[in-house]
């Protein structure tokens, strides 16, 4: 089987990150992918495309132009001859599903996120029939897709987008004599909730003194960047750091003692389940698959999205009660092993492309 895998751009992070590890799965199903990105933005997810030694061919053009986008995706798949299209987030949904039916070929559409602006939840929704089966990155991706989207079960595949690394390091625990290490991973959007978290650290600087010195390194770029920092100097916030991209998110990890997710919306959030993966407890928003896999007070803390009250408390909870933390890292730890082992990943991969091969013969 060969499958044209399109997606919105090789930007760092996003959708385009996992892309290896999927294409993987696929490809140990004996399945030729090839990547076909509508455009370029930072490019920053090619070197890890490429060391998977996978075929991608990204177009020169922008983000809007959807109709020269489509002009360069048709030939491209007809010159491939993809047995199934397989798309990622709205656009290359769209795009893939009009590219494919002129050549009959069957779609199926991955959704990763648990919220969509109306606009894209519309669309998505009246085309739901021309993708043949549908993947949730998570359960709380597929609750959303059977409600907004209208997508029925039996053409819903939750297909959790991680699968857990045991050679990936693993953070070592707080000693009590240096300050506490606080990180967070992602890209600077309001999405992110990275405003919140600034005025969290405010709140707890100001207010309620912190039990101990911390730090707090903010990993990611993003039209953010900016705003944030302005927010950074205008509240006198000395330890915390705009870190900028951070290329290898394992190492970093690995040199924290607490990690902080404070989005405002989520789907699977990778780099939250990452943080577990190297040990270290999750202090998240309530959102997405984060409300399910942190257990509030096991295995990180939950706070409201969206408001930095709630935010500042679970982090002053953690700050007084740092010699729990490592305790509460392998806890983390143990639970994303047992819920998110690679063998698993590669079964669902398993599973999938059985329907799509069935799929692929009905259409034939």
């Amino acid at each position: 089987m060969r499958i044209a895998y399109i997606i919105n751009s090789v930007e760092g992070g996003g959708a385009a990150f996992p892309v290896p590890a999927v294409a993987a799965a696929l490809r140990s199903h004996g399945v030729d992918v090839e990547i076909f990105a509508l455009t370029r933005r930072d490019g920053r997810a090619i070197p890890a495309m490429a060391d998977a030694g996978l075929s991608v061919h990204v177009r020169d053009g922008g983000e809007t132009d959807h109709w020269a986008a489509y002009r360069w995706l048709r030939p491209m798949l007809g010159q491939y001859k993809p047995d199934a299209v397989w798309t990622s987030l709205t656009r290359a949904t769209l795009l893939g599903q009009v590219a494919a039916a002129a050549q009959r070929i069957p779609v199926i559409s991955w959704q990763h996120a648990a919220y969509l602006r109306a606009a894209n939840r519309r669309l998505l929704r009246l085309r739901r029939n021309q993708s043949a089966l549908w993947l949730a990155d998570s359960c709380s991706v597929a609750d959303f897709s059977r409600k907004a989207l209208g997508i029925p079960t039996d053409r819903l595949v939750v297909w959790p987008i991680f699968a857990a690394d045991p050679d990936a390091p693993v953070a070592a625990p707080w000693t009590g004599q240096e300050p506490l290490r606080i990180g967070t991973l992602g890209r600077l959007h309001p999405v992110k909730g990275y405003d919140v978290l600034l005025a969290a650290i405010k709140i707890l600087r100001q207010r309620n003194p912190a039990p101990r010195a911390f730090e707090l390194t903010i990993g990611g770029t993003g039209a953010e960047h900016g705003t944030l920092q302005a927010q950074i100097l205008e509240a006198g916030l000395d330890d915390v750091t705009l870190a900028g991209f951070v290329g290898d998110p394992t190492a970093f990890l690995a040199n924290q003692h607490l990690y902080v997710q404070p989005s405002r919306s989520e789907g699977f959030c990778i780099a939250a389940h990452q943080a577990m993966q190297a040990g270290l407890p999750v202090i998240g928003s309530a959102v997405g698959e984060m409300s399910r896999s942190i257990v509030d007070g096991v295995t990180g803390r939950l706070a409201i999205p969206g408001n930095p009250v709630s935010l500042a408390s679970a982090i002053f909870e953690s700050l007084e009660h740092a010699a729990d933390l490592h305790r509460m890292g392998f806890s983390a730890r143990r639970r994303l092993f047992e819920h998110y082992s690679r063998d698993r990943f590669n079964q669902i991969a398993g599973e999938i492309l059985r329907r799509l091969d069935d799929l692929s013969r009905q259409v034939r």
